[in-house]
């Protein structure tokens, strides 16, 4: 995985171990498909001091679809009984959970479950301003068990409750519509 700093540093990697590469974005770093073993594990090792890793397409592929498939599980929550995510995601990659748990761990640098609850929240954030609906509502959709462990969840993640966060974000679009005035 490549942040816009690890951009620069790999590629002169590349460049110094004399390897071809194409595009070279934020996560992704496109590579020949003639790159020697010799040369694939070279790149690797000279990306760990970097504190980079060089990920198969596949794992990367699958952590991709994986990371769709829970935002599209939480962007359609509707607050009717479903089967856990762990379940969902293993009958719809077609894998072991477990297996599934491990390459998104070794790929995206967290655990599924700390996404999931990452993706609740911003969809808790959306649904706060946007969705005129309250919390009571908002905390059945997204099947917690209740609104108490909904807000230690989101006071949690983003160190605020989420009242107070509506609170501020109703401020900043006031100030917002003020200046433009």
């Amino acid at each position: 995985m490549v942040g816009l700093p690890g951009k620069a540093l790999v590629k002169g990697e590349l460049e110094r171990l004399k390897i071809p590469f194409g595009l070279i974005d934020i996560g992704v770093v496109e590579l020949p498909d003639g790159l020697t073993p010799k040369q694939r594990v070279q790149l690797k090792i000279n990306l760990l001091p970097l504190g980079l890793k060089l990920h198969e397409a596949k794992k990367v592929i699958l952590v991709e679809k994986i990371k769709t498939a829970i935002l599209e599980m939480i962007e359609y929550s509707d607050g009717h009984p479903i089967i856990s995510y762990s379940e969902h995601l293993s009958a719809k990659m077609g894998y072991d959970y477990t297996y599934l748990a491990n390459i998104f761990s070794e790929v995206y640098g967290f655990s599924i479950h700390q996404y999931i609850i990452s993706g609740k929240i911003e969809r808790v954030k959306e649904l706060l301003f946007t969705g005129g609906i309250s919390l009571s509502q908002i905390s059945y959709n997204l099947h917690y068990s209740s609104v108490a462990h909904l807000s230690g969840q989101f006071k949690k993640v983003t160190g605020i409750s989420p009242t107070c966060y509506k609170l501020i974000r109703q401020k900043r679009e006031d100030m917002a519509e003020l200046q433009q005035a």
